[in-house]
């Protein structure tokens, strides 16, 4: 189910009109009861009045959004997945097949990104992990170095004094790496932090 957005009504009726003839595809009533899994906006450009919406949107839905519009840079693109739009369509770009394939990937809980895009963003996101946070010894998933070597060990059945006893750390200091990461991400126990590490691809 899908609910769209857009900030004028011709624009609000055009795409409506291409997606309502998509069996795929079905629009939920804004006035409904009824949830959306995805969000689709349509923006002609991504400036601040429309990143207020998009983060309106975030705010009161648990959808996933779509992204439709006219142009966009890699800052934006970035400003708008925060927002949590993972799918962005450029309007030149926006046939209903288009549409219903990335309204699709991302109620699957893909991305979708102009080619073109992704390079420079990449590039970025290489740029920030070299620079940024490699340094401080963080990861993009929020853990430092040691607290994944610290989960890998838990994994791997070692109790605090062997962990502390393999890594050269006290037992204090691997107890509070555990608390840390479990309070961190709201882990309610070690098997919790295991189940975590195993699901993003830590361990």
């Amino acid at each position: 189910m899908v609910d769209l957005r857009a900030q004028d009504p011709i624009s609000q009726a055009g795409v409506a009109s291409q997606l309502r003839t998509r069996p795929e595809v079905r629009l939920v009533d804004r006035g409904g009861t009824e949830d959306a899994q995805v969000v689709v906006m349509v923006v002609d450009i991504v400036d601040e009045v429309a990143l207020r919406v998009l983060r309106q949107v975030q705010r009161t839905s648990t959808a996933r959004g779509v992204l439709v519009t006219t142009q966009i840079d890699e800052q934006q693109l970035v400003s708008a997945a925060e927002c949590g739009f993972v799918g962005v369509v450029r309007r030149a770009e926006a046939t209903p097949e288009r549409l219903v394939q990335v309204i699709g990937a991302v109620a699957r809980g893909e991305g979708y990104v102009p080619a073109d895009l992704l390079g420079s963003l990449l590039e970025q996101v290489g740029r920030l992990q070299g620079e940024v946070l490699g340094p401080r010894g963080i990861n993009f998933n929020g853990l430092a170095a040691r607290e994944i070597e610290v989960l890998r060990l838990v994994a791997e059945g070692y109790d605090t004094a062997d962990i502390a006893l393999k890594l050269a750390y006290s037992e204090r200091t691997i107890k509070n790496v555990l608390h840390a990461v479990m309070t961190r991400l709201n882990l309610r126990n070690r098997s919790h932090a295991v189940a975590y590490a195993l699901r993003q691809g830590l361990i």
